[in-house]
């Protein structure tokens, strides 16, 4: 069964980082653009980062640039979500998602694969 497994989630104090892993199993992510996303409690999911398929090249939301850096192995088939500077404010669920035909930049184009998620707390 094609799906997409994120892991790497946990709890970690303010200031910390944590690396999260985006892997697919039953095919191969490299010609798939991959965006990560998040939910927070109460709150709607919103879209954070985005990879190309092409060309590996990384999209940021302004609230996580500077701070977070999303990068892909092809050949260990996953895409990892380096999250440093973490606030408290980052705490959320984590998706990532897959799309064949999927724009990084417009974010336009269907996302065909999901994960489950991945949960993310930031506390003292």
């Amino acid at each position: 069964q094609a799906q997409l497994v994120e892991s790497g989630g946990g709890l970690v104090q303010p200031g910390g980082s944590l690396r999260l892993s985006c892997t697919a199993s039953g095919f191969t992510l490299a010609p798939y653009a991959i965006a990560w996303f998040r939910q927070a409690p109460g709150k709607e999911r919103e879209r954070i980062s985005c990879i190309t398929q092409r060309d590996g090249r990384g999209f940021y939301k302004d609230f996580v640039k500077g701070r977070f850096i999303i990068s892909r192995d092809n050949a260990k088939n996953l895409v990892a979500l380096q999250m440093n500077s973490l606030k408290p404010e980052d705490t959320a669920v984590y998706y990532c998602a897959g799309g064949l035909f999927h724009e990084c930049d417009t974010g336009s184009g269907a996302l065909d694969y999901w994960g489950r998620g991945t949960l993310v707390t930031v506390s003292s």
